[in-house]
């Protein structure tokens, strides 16, 4: 960007102005302390000049937005054109509650659905199995059949609005179960639209919330992409996670490192299946997570963009320019909440919202301010929403494409997370690839290793968090807190009981058979599962063929 001579002339005119005026200055008033660090740890300057980014070339390393290497966003337009999805992550109790949020939502101004499950649901049990109990309908919706599902979607127009699902193990199931509402209501497929998070990699890794061992658990994850780029082409087949990593204690570099690891994980899956790169790719999407310091998370999104992009070109041969593109969408930092003086939340996730908009998100779920303390109120998630929209409509991020490009800081923290992720990717690949890394450990000792480092930071006050160990007060019993009446479980169990007696039992006992001699095929699984749910087959039920002919996953303890 800048020749030698003006280099040197920059490199004379910082060396004066560190011994004049700079020296003066520390003499009579040092700084707050001797070093400076990000979020993540990383050396933050005192000041950055042209002298940083040396070596950065703008049609290379930068270009324009939708063209490669999407440095600068995916969209010709990005926010010019339209706002990114403004999405609120909500579900609890049974699926009539959950369905009453999200009409509330809707109606105030949110654009796109995600649903939160229960952990039954996540894990596969049904309401009543006894490991539900006491679980059911507490940290999201409890669904265990078709019937669950079309009472969550009532008088959702399912071609009108676009979904979102948090779900990984039994990704399959909750899919089929909403491609048969969406068959019920008349909308074909190819009309029907959203994410399924479908990523059980990062299960494995942090989050824990497995079934499959890894190798039938890529199986299903391959068989649901591949269903849906020929059958459902305007759904998101997998969500490559990276906000749990951030969430387990990652560095901003190590979530986009990890979770690109694992985007080629799966991409190598798919084309091992002898699926065409440019035929599934352009319906990859991810998700990351957005901490408090704005121009750090702003990087990471920019030099996570790059990197993608440059892995599906060279590695995997795509052709296409959307097989290239990173789309992702944001959560705001749930571990960055503080039970202690929660209105300070609202802060906390205006400014995660500024950095995922600078960064050039597509779709955006801020968190509520009383998420530490309970699932998110009525008052409380208004007041979310309305952080996006405030964001969208006042701050003036949306006005420019990449407004903090060629900022010199912004640059040179891009350019050393993006060294950092390839740094990453080049061990992973010398240990045989992510699911080797991640057997031998490599990968949760890292996340383990920041997220010490971090706690230490905290608790010796190096690092300074606002009502926690710096500005802290007496405060009030929190009131008004949402609860979850406990007897949804007995509510849900008595369901389940009416409709085991109540369906067709010969349609059911031949749709589970038709599942189990699929499953121990190679034919992919979509269809006799879409099948399963409209015997009204239940999700444990389904979960159980597969517990029965996969086994379940055990992982290994790592020092």
């Amino acid at each position: 960007m800048f020749d030698e001579k003006a280099l040197e002339h920059i490199r004379a005119g910082k060396d004066k102005w560190e011994k004049t005026i700079l020296g003066k200055t520390l003499s009579k008033a040092p700084e707050r302390k001797a070093a400076f660090t990000s979020i993540s740890g990383t050396p933050v300057e005192r000041l950055y000049t042209p002298l940083d980014v040396q070596g950065l070339d703008y049609e290379r390393d930068l270009g324009y937005p939708g063209q490669f290497p999407f440095t600068r966003g995916v969209q010709p337009t990005m926010y010019r054109g339209r706002y990114w999805t403004m999405r609120q992550y909500a579900g609890f109790g049974n699926a009539r509650e959950s369905n009453a949020r999200f009409r509330y939502l809707l109606e105030q101004g949110q654009t796109g659905l995600s649903v939160a499950f229960d952990l039954p649901t996540q894990a596969g049990y049904d309401s009543d199995h006894p490991l539900s109990m006491g679980e059911v309908g507490k940290v999201g919706v409890a669904i265990d059949s078709l019937d669950d599902m079309k009472i969550l979607f009532d008088g959702i127009p399912l071609d009108k609005v676009t979904t979102s699902m948090t779900i990984n193990a039994p990704a399959t199931v909750l899919l089929a179960m909403y491609l048969a509402i969406a068959e019920e209501q008349g909308v074909p497929f190819d009309k029907v639209g959203g994410t399924v998070q479908n990523d059980i990699l990062k299960e494995i890794i942090c989050r824990g919330q497995y079934i499959f061992p890894p190798k039938p658990s890529m199986r299903l994850t391959v068989d649901l992409i591949d269903y849906c780029f020929r059958n459902v082409p305007r759904w998101n087949p997998i969500s490559i996670s990276g906000y749990h990593i951030r969430e387990a204690g990652s560095t901003a570099a190590q979530e986009m490192a990890f979770t690109i690891a694992d985007g080629i994980a799966y991409v190598q899956a798919c084309v091992d299946r002898g699926l065409a790169v440019d035929s599934f790719a352009p319906r990859l999407s991810f998700f990351f997570n957005a901490f408090t310091n704005v121009l750090e998370e702003v990087a990471k999104f920019r030099a996570g963009r790059r990197v993608w992009a440059r892995i599906m070109k060279e590695r995997f041969g795509a052709k296409d320019p959307r097989s290239m593109m990173m789309r992702y969408h944001v959560q705001t930092g749930g571990v960055t909440l503080t039970a202690q003086q929660p209105l300070n939340n609202i802060v906390r996730v205006a400014l995660q919202a500024y950095a995922a908009a600078l960064g050039g998100c597509q779709s955006l779920h801020t968190n509520s301010y009383d998420e530490a303390l309970c699932l998110p109120t009525q008052q409380a998630v208004t007041v979310a929403l309305r952080t996006q929209q405030i964001v969208a409509e006042e701050s003036g991020a949306t006005d420019t494409i990449d407004p903090l490009a060629g900022s010199y800081f912004v640059e040179a923290m891009t350019n050393k997370i993006e060294a950092d992720i390839e740094e990453y990717i080049k061990k992973i690949d010398a240990m045989g690839g992510t699911l080797a890394a991640i057997e031998q450990g490599y990968v949760q000792k890292e996340i383990q290793d920041s997220a010490y480092r971090f706690q230490k930071e905290i608790e010796t006050g190096e690092r300074v968090y606002v009502g926690i160990n710096k500005y802290t007060m007496e405060e009030p019993e929190p009131a008004n807190l949402l609860k979850v009446d406990m007897k949804v479980g007995e509510i849900e169990a008595a369901k389940l009981k009416k409709l085991r007696a109540e369906r067709d039992q010969a349609r059911w006992k031949a749709a589970l058979q038709r599942l189990r001699e699929v499953s121990q095929s190679e034919e992919n699984v979509m269809p006799a599962v879409i099948d399963a749910v409209k015997a009204r087959a239940t999700i444990g039920e389904i979960c159980d063929v597969w517990r029965e002919i996969f086994g379940e996953y055990r992982p290994k303890e790592f020092v």
